[in-house]
């Protein structure tokens, strides 16, 4: 009956934010992960089911202050220093008419609840992107990136096709460029999107990015 109960409340917290954030402080216990690495078929989940976390993840919530009380589906977190990556979100951005991704710089602290429900740390990100597209649902390397691209509009979503390639061969190249990417393209002291502030309206940690500038410049 308490599951019962559990349930309903969180399906009508759902369906009040709208189906577009889910819970991140209940007492509940902290929901299975999965880091998808079968057919696309297993990665289809709706993004409007509330996500259970721990005390030890509302308490990273709290702690961090900026966050958010309700996590928000189809975030990408990547290392906001990395020109390459930098240059990967504006190509995003542009593509994304529907605005349906949003991004958030790994060194913001707005990141750490998505990287705790993710079960992965600050290095596991420096090393593959996150993709949190839902309730147990995230992805790192070639399968976050193809993630990303099927939400955008044809013919860019096309090549999400490319998830027919076995996963370790998908990311054998991914992590071949990741691990040289600095030295290839080089990286900056501090999150990149600062330099081009009107594209902040699609990160979640903007007001944290924006006084950290602040900050720096005072």
């Amino acid at each position: 009956m308490t599951v019962l109960r559990r349930g309903v409340r969180s399906a009508l917290t759902a369906f009040l934010v709208g189906r577009e954030t889910w819970s991140a402080t209940t007492s509940a216990p902290l929901i299975c992960r999965r880091h998808s690495t079968g057919p696309v078929e297993s990665l289809l989940s709706s993004p409007a089911d509330p996500m259970l976390l721990d005390g030890s993840d509302a308490a990273v919530v709290d702690a961090v202050g900026v966050v958010p009380t309700l996590l928000q589906p189809r975030v990408v977190v990547y290392d906001g220093v990395c020109h390459v990556c930098h240059s990967g979100v504006k190509w995003i951005i542009k593509a994304d008419k529907d605005k349906k991704i949003k991004f958030c710089c790994l060194q913001s602290k707005a990141a750490e609840p998505y990287m705790r429900v993710s079960g992965v740390d600050r290095d596991d990100v420096l090393r593959s992107i996150l993709f949190v597209e839902g309730p147990d649902l995230y992805h790192q390397g070639s399968t976050a990136g193809l993630r990303v691209l099927s939400y955008l509009p044809l013919p860019y979503s096309a090549l999400s096709s490319l998830m027919i390639i076995p996963t370790p061969l998908r990311d054998f190249v991914y992590d071949y460029v990741a691990k040289r990417r600095y030295d290839w393209f080089g990286k900056d002291d501090d999150c990149l999107v600062l330099k081009q502030t009107e594209l902040l309206e699609r990160f979640i940690d903007w007001e944290e990015l924006l006084e950290r500038s602040r900050q720096r410049q005072s």
